[in-house]
């Protein structure tokens, strides 16, 4: 099915914030009393949760947004680009669009967005779900090993013409190997491949791909979550083959939640499992912020 078969019933605009300029957004179900905010990983954009914008909004007003210097949002060459950037950049985005409190979902770098968010304005979120999530200590040898493999493969899609080659390898990354020949279409690689050519993002790319440089070379305090400081409750959503964290990390992370709970899919899935399986991902994530259960 296309990607846009999969966003059919939902709204594509742009919603300028202060800070951050022209925010591109996908949202469906604005009937709804209470939004759900679903934020991509780093090199990512709005297309990671084609499958899930418009089954969530049969319960939610659900947002999905590119990040700044993402997808095809501005792309300033004058911030930094980290966690606590884009953490501002969704606050803007719920002032401007009158938002005062919402549920919060991101998968990678979004759930550390999530985190560093419920964090810090804890009177803004419901219910939060850490996907995937970065921001917790690596626990395995593996796991280390699978940062440096992230960093290389996005290192070959700026600085020179990237190709379909370089952005499928990339995305080969994000699946689970046994779903690539069903899930890593021509279109899903084509969509990706079209935003990192663009001038913009090259000129860009660098600046938001730094932090993973640094922290494929050991340096990852900066992006860290204090998972203790978390006082809503919250979602750990795991995979059985999730790359850089394990199970295993997401098992001693779960602990220093004050109200955690840990769901491992069921399906076989990498660090995507948004996409990987959206009927099971859209379910639990429906019963968890509708119930707190899993």
């Amino acid at each position: 099915m296309s990607i846009w078969l999969d966003f059919l019933g939902s709204e594509v605009r742009y919603v300028d914030t202060p800070s951050f300029g022209r925010t591109r957004i996908v949202e469906a179900g604005k009937q709804n009393a209470e939004t759900l905010f679903l934020m991509h990983g780093i090199g990512g954009h709005v297309e990671a949760y084609a499958k899930n914008v418009v089954p969530l909004a049969r319960y939610f007003h659900v947002v999905a947004f590119d990040f700044v210097g993402h997808g095809l949002s501005a792309k300033p060459d004058n911030i930094v680009y980290d966690a606590l950037t884009y953490r501002e950049q969704l606050r803007e985005l719920m002032d401007v669009m009158g938002i005062k409190k919402a549920h919060i979902s991101g998968e990678s770098l979004g759930g550390m967005v999530a985190g560093q968010f419920a964090i810090s304005y804890p009177d803004r979120v419901l219910r939060c779900v850490l996907n995937t999530t970065g921001g917790i200590p690596v626990v395995s040898k593996k796991g280390q090993q699978d940062l440096i493999d992230l960093a290389t493969l996005s290192a070959k899609n700026f600085g020179k013409p990237p190709t379909y080659e370089s952005v499928r390898g990339r995305m080969q990354w994000l699946i689970y190997e046994g779903n690539w020949d069903r899930l890593l279409t021509e279109e899903l690689v084509e969509s990706r491949l079209r935003i990192y050519e663009q001038a913009d993002f090259q000129k860009t790319a660098p600046l938001v791909f730094a932090r993973l440089n640094k922290a494929a070379a050991g340096d990852t305090i900066p992006d860290m979550i204090d998972l203790e400081k978390i006082e809503c409750e919250t979602l750990l959503l795991w995979t059985k083959h999730n790359p850089i964290h394990d199970v295993d990390a997401a098992q001693a992370a779960l602990p220093r939640l004050k109200h955690g709970k840990l769901y491992v899919m069921k399906t076989e899935a990498a660090h995507w499992p948004q996409y990987e399986d959206d009927v099971e991902f859209n379910d639990v994530v429906v019963r968890y912020l509708r119930s707190g259960e899993i």
